[in-house]
């Protein structure tokens, strides 16, 4: 897929407003996920980064229909050489765009002023840390391309995914308190890494498995 896009860029026709547009969609969900946990753990005000938030998130859905609509006429042009990889793109999009729905469902509990058991805050804050750093080194171990550090980046999304569901089977078991906020943001944040992770698995996965540790794999 590499020398694919190494040519999308390269091609005077303005396609590289693709990857453009996709990687304005990385930094953009890594955005509104820093914004939302921090109202959710940090003590942000919500109402300050709302409209903040929203815009954010609305560009993040802006950009993924220019992108649909440019694969749509380049695979119309272009023909079935390049169809998989047009496919590939759309899949990866999607799980761009699912990024920025988590972090705002995130958003939402601090919107409701949930409830985050003192006891877990401190674990919350550190996967929250761990989450943002891997979404900001998803756009450089895509733009590169590299095999290793995917590999590596896939490992640790897993790491944290395992840990996060631990603590979901944990908290929904329980006996005596009402954690359901604090299992709902694991929740969250799960699937925000696992989004992640499936925009990586493009750089050392074929087509056929990029979704393999979507929902149907972690639950």
């Amino acid at each position: 897929m590499f020398e694919w896009i190494s040519a999308l860029r390269s091609q005077p026709s303005g396609l590289d407003e693709i990857m453009q547009y996709f990687e304005q969609m990385l930094e953009d969900g890594r955005h509104v996920f820093d914004a939302a946990a921090n109202s959710l753990l940090g003590g942000t005000d919500p109402a300050i980064i709302k409209d903040d938030l929203w815009a954010t998130d609305k560009r993040i859905n802006s950009n993924e229909r220019r992108i649909r609509r440019r694969l749509i006429t380049h695979a119309a042009v272009h023909g079935r050489t390049e169809f998989p990889v047009c496919l590939a793109l759309m899949s990866i999009v999607k799980d761009a765009e699912r990024i920025g729905d988590f972090s705002k469902n995130i958003f939402d509990l601090s919107m409701i002023e949930a409830k985050i058991d003192d006891a877990y805050k401190d674990d919350l804050v550190r996967v929250k840390d761990a989450t943002s750093r891997l979404l900001a080194k998803s756009r450089n171990v895509y733009e590169t391309q590299d095999s290793d550090g995917a590999r590596a980046f896939i490992a640790e999304c897993e790491e944290h995914q395992s840990h996060c569901e631990a603590r979901v089977r944990e908290l929904v078991t329980a006996e005596g308190e009402n954690f359901a906020a604090t299992a709902i943001t694991y929740r969250y944040m799960k699937r925000v890494l696992a989004h992640s992770m499936n925009i990586i698995t493009s750089v050392v996965m074929p087509l056929d498995r990029l979704d393999y540790y979507d929902e149907d794999e972690n639950g």
